[in-house]
């Protein structure tokens, strides 16, 4: 089932709006007290993504749709932005982080003779940030948040650290369920040792990670 995008999008803003005038609890709320209620939304949609069930996704998306919605109309109210001058900022992001795909004589210069290949891309995107945005020049780690889960933070670490050890996800299926299943349970493993150990191992993980970004820092 299909529609028309610009008017269910209106409609979504519409009611978006009314909530925050009329509903006592929307008014009540702030970035703060809005945003973990998004986190919340966001991980269900990857767990819907995870069960391949594309009727829960479609819901879960609805969610996280409206999460955006509202913190923009936040935004709006205080001056400060509107969903506009968010929509418009991700498509500028998009574009200035994409050059093999609107810009070939720069994705060239950045990618060089083939800037089709997805692992130079990804091997380039904090790259192309650090250069064409300006940001994390002298401190590749200044804009990794500090709450992220553990793994997550570990992650944006060691990408940042190591750019040229990541590889893109594997396009064979069988073989990217048999990465994540190995993977998955060397994890759960490394969780069962902790517990016997009495350590925490999102504290470790994050630790670890800790010491590698002081490392790179020194």
């Amino acid at each position: 089932m299909s529609g028309d995008p610009a008017a269910a999008l209106a409609r979504l803003d519409e009611i978006t709006r009314r909530l925050r005038v009329e509903c006592p609890w929307d008014r009540e709320q702030d970035e703060r007290s809005i945003v973990p209620h998004t986190v919340e939304e966001a991980y269900e949609l990857a767990d819907a993504a995870a069960q391949g069930d594309d009727e829960k996704l479609t819901d879960e998306l609805g969610d996280v749709l409206f999460q955006v919605y509202f913190l923009a109309l936040l935004l709006e109210e205080r001056g400060a932005g509107s969903l506009a001058t968010v929509a418009e900022g991700m498509s500028a992001k998009l574009i200035r982080r994409h050059p093999h795909v609107f810009d070939e004589s720069e994705a060239r210069h950045i990618l060089g003779d083939d800037p089709s290949t997805s692992g130079e891309v990804l091997a380039n995107w904090d790259e192309i940030k650090r250069e064409v945005e300006g940001r994390g020049k002298e401190d590749p780690f200044a804009d990794v948040p500090e709450n992220l889960p553990g793994l997550l933070y570990a992650r944006k670490i060691l990408r940042r650290a190591a750019p040229d050890e990541g590889s893109p996800p594997a396009k064979d299926s069988e073989a990217r369920d048999r990465a994540e299943r190995w993977l998955g349970d060397v994890l759960l493993e490394l969780v069962r040792i902790s517990r016997r150990l009495g350590v925490d191992p999102e504290l470790a993980v994050r630790a670890a990670a800790g010491r590698l970004r002081d490392e790179r820092r020194s």
